[in-house]
């Protein structure tokens, strides 16, 4: 350490000291939740948002606006109310049976990739792929789900905080900063479209666990998101590409397959019965793809002719009337 003639630690030598305590008390530490964490019948009554955190409940659903307002300009936006009104109320009846604090909402992105992702407030996307992609409600259910687990545990704001703690620079501007100046930091931080954030590998386990007992407390069969993930894995075997890469790969799906049937045999007791599918579903998925499939025709390029090298559009030979 080294010191100025008054004995005082240098700036530098400091500000070292201060970032190396605050990465001591990044890791989250157990809390009289942890055990209530895994207990479906605590839902609602415990905490599952522990750890570091530099975002007030506040500022994270004011940045969660601004982020959202970034994604509508760059994204195009399902237009059907039928479609949007029954995803909406899906959402509705899994967050009421959630750990999540706050108002959620959740708005469809007219896209073939398979895709869901989180934004901090509680602002959640899916893509029209998916919905193509699941088979039934309950597993459509199921990824709904997993993107509340990350909502009801902060995680976007959690591991911002984390990383601003690893850099150090920036942690005057979450207490001194507006919102607008966060939103802006986190848009250039990604570097990438909004919706590409990437969780840690434990918050993708944390919300494996909560987005099951989300839906098993709603009252769907849990066995839904092993389903739901097999089917994520198949369509990317078949078709490369078809699936995003974030939403496939972290973690791996295999693993993630292994651990939530652990989870669901150790901490869901059976029921006698579970939802499994509706009708109104069926509808709904059947309009959606017909939706897609009108638009693809309606998008589908008109056929162009072609010119010659060197033979100019007047130079094309024209039909004449007989006079």
């Amino acid at each position: 350490m080294s010191f100025d003639r008054k004995g005082r630690a240098s700036g530098q030598t400091a500000a070292a000291l201060l970032l190396t305590a605050l990465v001591a008390i990044a890791a989250p530490a157990p809390y009289p939740d942890d055990a209530k964490k895994k207990d479906p019948e605590a839902i609602g009554a415990r905490k599952v948002d522990s750890g570091i955190n530099f975002y007030s409940v506040e500022k994270e659903i004011a940045l969660g606006k601004q982020l959202a307002i970034e994604v509508q300009r760059q994204a195009k936006l399902l237009d059907d109310p039928i479609v949007e009104e029954y995803i909406n109320r899906l959402t509705q009846n899994l967050t009421r049976n959630s750990d999540v604090k706050f108002p959620v909402t959740i708005q469809i992105i007219d896209d073939d990739i398979v895709n869901a992702f989180t934004l901090p407030g509680g602002h959640l996307f899916i893509n029209t792929g998916l919905i193509r992609l699941s088979e039934s409600e309950s597993e459509l259910a199921s990824v709904i789900s997993h993107e509340l687990g990350h909502v009801a545990a902060r995680h976007y704001v959690r591991q911002a905080s984390r990383g601003d703690l690893l850099t150090g620079a920036t942690i005057p501007l979450i207490f001194l900063g507006g919102v607008p100046g966060m939103a802006a930091r986190e848009l250039a931080n990604m570097g990438v479209p909004v919706g590409m954030f990437k969780f840690s590998r434990d918050f993708e386990t944390e919300a494996d666990m909560l987005g099951i007992q989300y839906l098993y407390k709603t009252g769907y069969d849990p066995t839904a998101a092993i389903d739901m993930l097999e089917r994520v894995d198949a369509a990317e075997t078949r078709r490369p590409g078809s699936v995003f890469q974030l939403f496939e790969t972290h973690p791996m799906t295999t693993d993630r397959i292994n651990k939530t049937q652990k989870n669901i045999q150790q901490y869901l007791p059976a029921r006698p019965e579970y939802v499994v599918n509706t009708s109104e579903y069926e509808d709904i998925r059947a309009r959606v793809v017909s939706l897609q499939e009108r638009r693809k025709v309606i998008e589908k390029p008109a056929p162009t002719l072609y010119s010659k090298p060197g033979e100019s559009k007047d130079d094309r030979p024209t039909l004449k009337r007989p006079n």
